[in-house]
């Protein structure tokens, strides 16, 4: 009503919950509800934070950290042990995908790390790093070896190279993509899921996505906004 500020939020903070906390969601209705080892590759920023999301909506009881600096997932697994959250660090990424009922990856890669010939029947991958259309964490087979779903639709299509790559390839069309995260939260398309399906959730990222969450810090810091 009068434009004046609600509240002073830490927006990287912010946005490394919720672009966590997307993908949670996603795996909510898109990973198999049995699933229980996670692999996740890249020990940046977002890392700790997917483990410990997809921890709260799946009955993870294995996680594997597989980074190209191995010094770095040492330091995330150490600092995450502390939390009581056991981390093996993976020295071959092929290996440990293969074993992985979810990959969720979070890298500044422009090249394929994981291939979707690795991917085991029933696997969920959940990648967020390649947030534009020259970057790309997986190759073709994935996207065509997958049931596609995004975060926004509009965006994944123009920024997200892991889906770009292989449309302009005309390995997929953008009628592939059966639904975004909107759809799925909405209820306007309901997953049904067969054991051996593979899903594959691509995440370019939204300003509302950071809106909605700053609206829940401000309101459970006693702000209604």
């Amino acid at each position: 009503d009068t434009g004046a500020p609600l509240a002073v939020i830490d927006g990287t903070r912010l946005t490394l919950w919720r672009t966590a906390a997307a993908s949670a969601l996603a795996a909510r209705f898109l990973a198999r509800p049995d699933a229980a080892t996670h692999l996740m590759v890249g020990a940046g920023a977002l890392a700790p934070f997917f483990i410990r999301a997809h921890r709260a909506v799946r009955p993870i009881t294995r996680t594997l950290l597989w980074n190209k600096t191995r010094g770095n997932a040492e330091r995330l697994a150490a600092e995450l042990s502390g939390e009581g959250i056991a981390v093996e660090v993976a020295d071959d990424l092929e290996t440990a995908a293969r074993e992985a009922d979810i990959i969720s990856t979070a890298t500044l890669s422009t090249t394929p790390l994981v291939r979707g010939a690795w991917l085991k029947p029933g696997a969920h991958l959940d990648c967020v790093g390649a947030f534009s259309a020259a970057m790309r964490e997986t190759d073709d087979e994935a996207a065509t070896r997958a049931r596609l779903f995004a975060d926004v639709r509009a965006s994944v299509l123009k920024e997200g190279g892991d889906f770009v790559q292989p449309m302009k390839a005309g390995r997929i069309t953008e009628a592939a993509i059966e639904a975004d995260l909107f759809d799925l939260a909405r209820g306007t398309f309901t997953v049904t899921r067969k054991p051996g399906d593979i899903t594959f959730y691509k995440s370019t990222g939204s300003a509302i996505f950071d809106l909605a969450a700053a609206v829940l810090v401000a309101t459970a810091s006693g702000v209604a906004p």
